[in-house]
């Protein structure tokens, strides 16, 4: 066929290309029969990225709570339901309605796109479908709306005492439907996680319901995390909590003593703090707490003049020491058999009770005095007997 001077030349592959359309059409036929691969979406990244969210949000409120801390206190509770409300809202403009994705999801590199569009072989190999602007509202409504509405009708109704009318009340029958309700919306919670841990699909009952599911938003970047921080958290971790166990089991202070009576001589010890000078009826331990938990250094003052700290319910150890009962025992439970005397420095190893024993003066007086009187009648006689 010719053509005309002022017509384009013809590529030659271009009558090539309409003969083989045929068999094209029949291999795209062929090829939407077959069943492509599912995609998948890495679980521990939707997990992480709803905490994210929660960990962003609670630093959100609490300085939210900061900012009101400087006025009355009941602006808080009667307005709470209303602010977090607020906070969620904004947070929800600014991350799913404008960008597809939370905050959380855009860390871990996901986003939320419209799953009606991708049944079949298109849910790997098409082009992700944007959320429509339908789904962005209506997710808004049930996440922002549905939390607030919850919130605020179990408070009026708690406050109001509806649970506790009687069961043929209407206000007693709304309190037992709505906690019907959240027990099922549990369920059906508990239900879609089970399934959600099974094809990595719907992380949630809302996103089910909308068919917004979070897939990778840049599908060539990987998932590269750094294990380094972590390995370190998880020994400092671990170590921590093996402090915690062993602390407790460990008499810090029978140890320090220990240790003072390896290192310092006996006699140091005993005459550091002068208690060897000490009355016998003045308990050393009682001067020793109150010199530890005052301040009053009168060295001009003799020790054991200072204050009376006589000793009540004595118990001798076994240096032949006295000590009240209760501050030698409570040495004792916490010192163990380390705990040196202050007077003389040895172990007190046991005690027991001190018995005194008390003369009856009242007795002896009256027999002496019975002893005089029979002395002088016998005096008198002798008298009236020879001047007779």
């Amino acid at each position: 066929m010719s053509r005309l001077p002022s017509q384009p030349p013809t590529p030659e592959w271009t009558d090539n290309w309409k003969q083989i359309q045929p068999t094209l059409l029949k291999i795209r036929r062929s090829m939407a029969s077959l069943r492509t691969s599912s995609l998948k979406v890495m679980r521990v990244s939707q997990l992480d990225s709803d905490i994210l969210d929660l960990e962003l949000f609670d630093i959100l409120k609490e300085q939210l709570w900061n900012a009101l801390s400087l006025f009355k206190p009941t602006i808080k509770e009667n307005f709470e339901p209303e602010m977090l409300g607020i906070l969620n809202l904004v947070l929800f403009k600014l991350s799913v309605y404008d960008s597809s994705a939370t905050y959380g999801s855009q860390l871990q590199n996901l986003k939320y796109r419209n799953e009606w569009e991708h049944g079949g072989i298109l849910e790997s190999i098409a082009k992700d479908a944007p959320l429509t602007k339908t789904q962005k509202i209506a997710y808004g409504v049930l996440t922002v709306g549905g939390q607030y509405a919850w919130t605020r009708t179990n408070r009026y109704i708690t406050e109001r005492g509806w649970g506790e009318l009687e069961e043929s009340d209407i206000r007693n029958k709304v309190y037992r439907v709505l906690q019907s309700g959240e027990k099922y919306w549990k369920a059906f919670s508990v239900l879609n996680f089970l399934v959600f841990l099974y094809n990595g699909r719907y992380r949630t009952l809302i996103d089910r319901f909308l068919s917004m599911r979070l897939v990778y938003a840049k599908k060539s970047l990987n998932r590269q995390v750094s294990f380094e921080f972590l390995n370190r958290q998880m020994v400092w971790h671990a170590f921590t909590e093996f402090l915690l166990f062993l602390v407790p089991l460990i008499n810090i202070e029978k140890l320090k003593l220990k240790l003072m009576r390896t290192l310092l001589p006996k006699s140091y010890l005993i005459s550091s703090k002068g208690y060897d000078k000490l009355p016998d009826n003045q308990c050393a331990i009682c001067h020793d707490n109150a010199s530890s938990s005052s301040n009053d250094t009168s060295a001009d003052v003799p020790l054991g003049q200072l204050q009376d700290y006589s000793v009540h319910n004595p118990y001798q150890a076994n240096c032949g020491h006295t000590y009240c009962y209760y501050c030698i025992q409570s040495k004792i439970v916490v010192f163990g058999d380390e705990w040196p005397c202050l007077r003389c420095g040895e172990k007190v190893e046991s005690i027991q009770k001190l018995v005194c024993k008390v003369e009856d003066t009242d007795k002896d007086e009256k027999e002496a005095n019975g002893e005089d009187s029979n002395g002088a009648e016998k005096d008198e006689k002798s008298t009236a007997v020879s001047s007779e």
